[in-house]
């Protein structure tokens, strides 16, 4: 685990030089407290910084293959190295390092730039080709990893941050306005966006490969989730035993490491399943001493019946003292209030392991969310006459007001009549919407809503169509995998563990386990008023039947409550009227009727004020450049 960095310097353009390439280093230094390597050669340079999990004595990046003429910076773990080794092994290569990282060069040499195809794992890798003048980038199958590219007319910049590109200085800041209106809209800027117009995303499966001499930009896709095979004669039992012993493999193959190992367990099913998989074990979970969002008694309760090793933390209310160091971890923003909690399970898993693995991807492959029954229920509400609807229902669910607790029948139901009018096209993706085109046409001013030429449901609808035909709730799920679950859980989980030195493994997106996974038929992962059907007996047989049939809660803090109380004065600093007005991009009254009507208990507004403010603290940090380049500076001393 590490992060990566790179400049290729097209032409004319001199080479890149070694003090750029650590300076672009020292940015991520917290992802790689262990070690550096750079290397520069035929108008190329690579850079990382390491987090020595695997092979700690000669794991040293850059790798080369025999005769140096392939080489290659990666952030991530290859889980079948080993098996790729032997097989590469037998074909005649010659391995210089137990790392997993060495396979790369061997395996690009042998099939090419189809080599990822070949890999298990969660990766971001850099592969120069110096005999044949190429360049590859590569993310993998899922988007576990991030990486982040730049493509000019003189230089392709990349590495696992934005920072890190911004640090190079060759890199032009602007504002992607309609990025803006996306990250509002869905907490997270989807597909290859980001809020900065020169800088991409490289997305999930995609493979960008460059020759040096002619270059063009064309990432091109390398992998999909599969399309379901024809029926099998499968039945409920038969799928639970494919799925249990596909699930436990996946979790034995990430158990590979040389320094301690443990896990998250919140005691839901996901993370139960995942410990349950791995045996003796070392376990971590936070609570909160307001009781509706504190899941310590269940953590307790499957710790004890696996039998692991169980250490647990209270964390109090107070966090307001952590936001701007996590805002420098958000240079591609998200508006996730459980970044908090993410961060201080990993702080103290961090004081005992150096991996922990996580049950995230769980409900996007098994049906997990409260959404897709919503989106059930939509269908229901629509049979009943529209009068009744619209003059009783609607106004008296809309005059309650929201409840201080996590969720509740009055918080669920508010919610339910807000999105239900969303396009029924978005399908369970319109509870995740939080600014609708209406909602957008007042929150903006009209110079910034001209640049938001893109529609609020663009990605939504477009991963819709490219799902193909699959069952209802297939579809939603492939739409969740590929929007989601990478551009918003994957970034809060590698930004958050990364930012205290810890590796974070996803067992459930061991593509092998995805791919099973998109073969099984929607009864069994939402039937009725029932999420995660399958799954959930697959847990029965591993923990307590209390903790798997429990309401689903979510990793979160009372944000909503939080606003009005020790967030108000950085609320009332970001969104004050004289810097609204002066950078011209939200419109005041709106925004001033939303922090009024949620500061009075009226309404819910957290999640697009919350958002707005960490917009806010994004564009001074990123779009000036003079916190990223305290921070910069400063990472030199940094310590884990």
């Amino acid at each position: 685990m590490c992060g990566i960095v790179g400049i290729a310097a097209f032409q004319a353009a001199l080479p890149p030089d070694k003090q750029r390439l650590r300076t672009m280093c020292d940015t991520i230094v917290h992802r790689g407290p262990d070690d550096e390597g750079i290397h520069i050669e035929a108008g190329v340079g690579l850079g990382m910084r390491r987090l020595s999990i695997i092979d700690l004595s000669s794991g040293h990046q850059p790798i080369f293959n025999e005769d140096r003429t392939v080489l290659t910076v990666f952030n991530g773990e290859i889980y079948n190295f080993r098996e790729l080794r032997r097989d590469l092994s037998a074909r005649g290569h010659r391995f210089a390092t137990d790392s997993d990282t060495e396979v790369i060069v061997h395996a690009y040499e042998a099939f090419g730039a189809q080599f990822p195809t070949y890999l298990n794992g969660m990766f971001a890798i850099a592969v120069h080709d110096l005999a044949n003048r190429k360049l590859c980038l590569v993310r993998d199958h899922l988007g576990v990893k991030p990486l982040y590219y730049y493509f000019g007319q003189n230089h392709l910049i990349w590495g696992s941050e934005i920072k890190t590109l911004l640090a190079s200085g060759l890199v032009p800041r602007e504002l992607d306005v309609d990025g803006l209106g996306q990250f509002l809209s869905w907490e997270y800027v989807p597909g290859k966006q980001t809020l900065l117009k020169a800088i991409y995303k490289l997305e999930p499966g995609t493979i960008l490969e460059v020759d040096l001499d002619k270059p063009v930009h064309a990432p091109r896709s390398y992998w999909d989730i599969p399309m379901p095979k024809e029926s099998t004669p499968y039945t409920s039992a038969d799928w639970e035993e494919a799925v249990d012993a596909k699930l436990r493999e996946c979790v034995q193959r990430q158990l590979v490491s040389d320094v301690p190992l443990g896990a998250f367990l919140s005691g839901g099913v996901d993370s139960s399943l995942i410990v349950a998989g791995m045996g003796e074990a070392k376990t971590f979970s936070i609570g909160f001493d307001d009781p509706t969002y504190n899941e310590l008694p269940f953590s307790h309760t499957v710790a004890s019946h696996l039998g692991v090793d169980h250490v647990t933390e209270i964390i109090a209310s107070e966090v307001v003292h952590l936001f701007d160091q996590l805002m420098y971890f958000l240079d591609d923003p998200i508006g996730d209030f459980s970044i908090f909690p993410t961060y201080l399970v990993s702080k103290l898993a961090r004081q005992h392991v150096t991996v922990a693995l996580s049950g995230d991807g769980g409900d996007e492959l098994f049906g997990g969310y409260e959404t897709y029954l919503a989106d059930q229920k939509a269908r229901q509400y629509a049979r009943l006459p529209r009068i009744l609807r619209r003059l009783v229902i609607e106004p008296a669910v809309q005059a309650l007001k929201p409840r201080s607790a996590k969720k509740g029948f009055i918080n669920k139901a508010k919610r339910f009549v807000e999105c239900v009018d969303y396009p029924e096209a978005l399908s369970h993706a319109r509870w995740r919407l939080f600014v609708d085109d209406q909602c957008r046409r007042r929150l903006f001013t009209e110079d910034a809503l001209k640049q938001m030429p893109t529609p609020v449901d663009h990605h939504i609808l477009d991963l819709f169509e490219r799902a193909g035909d699959r069952e209802p709730i297939a579809k939603s799920l492939y739409v969740d995998m590929k929007s989601y679950l990478c551009d918003n859980i994957l970034t809060k989980v590698d930004r958050m563990s990364m930012g205290v030195s810890l590796e974070a493994r996803v067992p459930y997106l061991d593509k092998e386990l995805v791919e099973l996974a998109f073969q099984i038929p929607d009864e069994f992962k939402v039937n009725k008023n029932q999420t995660k059907v399958l799954l959930k007996k697959v847990a029965t047989r591993h923990v307590p039947s209390d903790c798997v049939y429990r309401p689903k809660e979510g990793f979160s803090i009372p944000i909503k409550n939080w606003l009005g109380t020790q967030f108000r004065p950085l609320l009332e600093e970001l969104l004050s009227e004289k810097r609204i007005v002066a950078e011209g991009i939200f419109d005041w009254p709106t925004l001033r009727r939303l922090k009024r009507e949620h500061l009075a208990g009226a309404a819910n507004h957290s999640h697009i004020l919350w958002s707005t403010m960490v917009f806010q603290t994004w564009r001074d940090q990123w779009l000036d450049g003079s916190v990223a380049s305290m921070h910069s500076s400063s990472t030199q001393d940094w310590q884990p």
